[in-house]
């Protein structure tokens, strides 16, 4: 009996977009051949994903659902648009969202082998089925949950998601105006220049370091600033690394996009005032769909001569 190794695995689960196990028993059944498994799940009815490996998924959805304490949000990717917004499609989403939920999955193997909410299938079987249904490529690619007191956005019908933890007096969340103060900061993690911490206090060292050491070579590129020592261009980076960087990459540090003369810091400590409370940021989550995935670039011509020399 052939050894399967853990790369063999999710090797086959890359080519075929199924689950883990079926994988696995492909490829105990293939004695470890890949090309056989893949046989051996088409065989079986499952592999009408790996007809569409070679296809680009970059369009579809991020989507969020909150039931009680509990926030979960995922990226499902389409090759189209126009699958994205099918309700078919959507209402997959929601029940795989609903899972998620339920289940607290600590992996996307985890959530593949769950029973989806609503069915008697795995979602890995759930996913087969939805892409023979609509005929493309759909991808499971990401997913989160946040547990706690959040607020969330979504930004043009799925194209961004944010989550956003709080930590909050309980005056400041028993206040009205606390909605629409936890939503505004959530609207500026979506709308402005995307952050990668909370505050300046989160950035690690050797992140700062690496920061410092390309903006001192940037300096000495500078023919006013070139002449200068080494010691005085950090001194000068540094005084102006607020700037630089931290106004970009940390959250409290930007300026508030619904009021550009104060920080969101500065905003949020006014706003807590208002509340009767503190409230703080604890975290956030960012999906943008389809970020860092290659898109599909369609040639119209092309594709018109094709159509018409295909007869």
């Amino acid at each position: 009996m052939a050894q399967i190794k853990a790369q063999d695995v999710a090797a086959l689960r890359a080519k075929t977009g199924l689950g883990m196990m079926d994988c696995k028993k492909a490829l105990v059944e293939a004695e470890g051949d890949m090309e056989q498994a893949i046989k051996i799940l088409r065989e079986k009815g499952l592999a009408t994903a790996a007809k569409k490996e070679s296809r680009i998924a970059a369009e579809g959805i991020v989507d969020i659902m909150t039931e009680g304490d509990v926030t979960a949000m995922i990226e499902v990717n389409t090759e189209t648009d126009f699958v994205a917004k099918n309700a078919s499609f959507r209402e997959f989403v929601k029940s795989v969202l609903s899972t998620i939920i339920a289940g607290k999955p600590c992996c996307l193997e985890s959530l593949m082998e769950m029973t989806c909410a609503g069915t008697e299938m795995t979602v890995s079987q759930a996913l087969v089925e939805k892409i023979a249904q609509i005929g493309e490529k759909i991808s499971i690619r990401r997913f989160t949950v946040v547990e706690g007191t959040v607020s969330t956005y979504i930004h043009g019908a799925g194209q961004t998601g944010v989550i956003v933890k709080f930590e909050a007096e309980d005056a400041a969340k028993a206040n009205e105006g606390f909605a629409e103060v936890t939503k505004n900061i959530a609207l500026q993690i979506a709308a402005g220049t995307p952050p990668t911490y909370v505050a300046k206090e989160d950035v690690p060292q050797n992140v700062i370091d690496e920061e410092m050491a390309i903006q001192v070579a940037a300096a000495k590129n500078d023919p006013k600033l070139a002449s200068k020592p080494e010691n005085v261009l950090k001194n000068i980076v540094a005084g102006k690394l607020g700037k630089l960087f931290y106004e970009k990459a940390c959250l409290l540090e930007q300026a508030y996009v619904k009021e550009d003369s104060l920080t969101v810091g500065k905003y949020l400590a006014q706003a807590s005032k208002e509340l009767g409370g503190n409230v703080k940021v604890v975290s956030f989550v960012l999906f943008e769909k389809g970020e860092g995935l290659q898109k599909r670039e369609e040639n119209f011509a092309d594709e018109i001569s094709k159509m018409v020399n295909k007869g």
